[in-house]
């Protein structure tokens, strides 16, 4: 059996995270959603309510946790095989194979790399919140039950 571990922060999660973790849920036998809880971190929702909406969209077909630290040593924790990680731009890959670089160097942990759909390839959680702070609609970039905590926090 295959785990892939799935880990983001997830500051909203939005509608491009969904793409890839769907489609990840789709390849591999087991998934781990892993939170990013870095206290250092100002984050717009807090880690409960990132695993909340988590699970909420995801439910039993994916395990939704959280981890601080090294994700090499997370990923040896859960059993993980493989990280998946998504892809909207250029500069996602200029950060993200770096990233992969070193958690190979550290541990051999292998990283695959997710292009998201196009429809999703603009849509990111800074510009989420961004447009939800100034009043726009972010209706159809994140999921109901994101778009519903995004109203609450913002009223």
């Amino acid at each position: 059996m295959t785990t892939a571990l799935c880990p983001g922060s997830f500051d909203p999660p939005t509608n491009g995270h969904v793409d890839v973790i769907e489609r990840t849920i789709a390849s591999f036998d087991q998934v781990v959603v892993a939170v990013v809880d870095n206290p250092a971190k100002d984050t717009f929702f807090t880690t409960d309510e990132r695993l909340a909406m988590l699970t909420e969209m995801f439910g039993e077909r994916a395990r939704v946790v959280t981890f601080s630290g090294l994700l090499v040593d997370f990923a040896d924790e859960t059993g993980a095989d493989v990280v998946v990680k998504g892809l909207r731009t250029v500069a996602d890959y200029e950060f993200e194979f770096q990233m992969a670089q070193m958690n190979s160097h550290l541990s051999g942990m292998e990283t695959v790399f997710m292009a998201t759909k196009a429809d999703w390839s603009f849509v990111s959680s800074s510009l989420v919140r961004e447009v939800a702070r100034l009043g726009g609609s972010v209706s159809g970039l994140v999921p109901d039950v994101v778009e519903s905590a995004l109203k609450e926090r913002l009223r």
